[in-house]
């Protein structure tokens, strides 16, 4: 099964100090005020915050999964099409993008009840 809109929706507000608000016109998800996702303009993919390296390591493993536009070059984050991501795959990237996000405090509470 691929992923949705509606699946990326569920998944972030199941995070913990998680707000959903438009970015540019699109849904946005925040912790404590830090994006850590939002849906592209086409509704079909998802950008997500990761590390500069672990992003070069998707792209490079499955470039027609994952992608980056000249204009996310500079940000600690990668474009992910959810029609070829199934819903395990696309909750390991939202929570380690929530995880990316969260403040110290939130990441021990977090940790300490899973």
């Amino acid at each position: 099964m691929t992923a949705s809109v509606d699946t990326v929706r569920t998944i972030a507000m199941a995070l913990p100090a998680t707000t959903e608000k438009p970015c540019w016109g699109t849904p946005a998800w925040y912790v404590k005020g830090k994006i850590f996702a939002r849906i592209l303009e086409d509704a079909t993919s998802v950008v997500v915050k990761v590390d500069f390296d672990e992003r070069a390591a998707l792209v490079q493993e499955d470039p027609k999964l994952y992608a980056v536009t000249p204009h996310y070059e500079g940000y600690p984050m990668v474009i992910v099409r959810l029609g070829k991501i199934g819903k395990a795959d696309l909750e390991e990237r939202l929570v380690e993008a929530w995880r990316y996000s969260a403040p110290a405090k939130l990441l021990k509470e977090f940790d300490a009840q899973s």
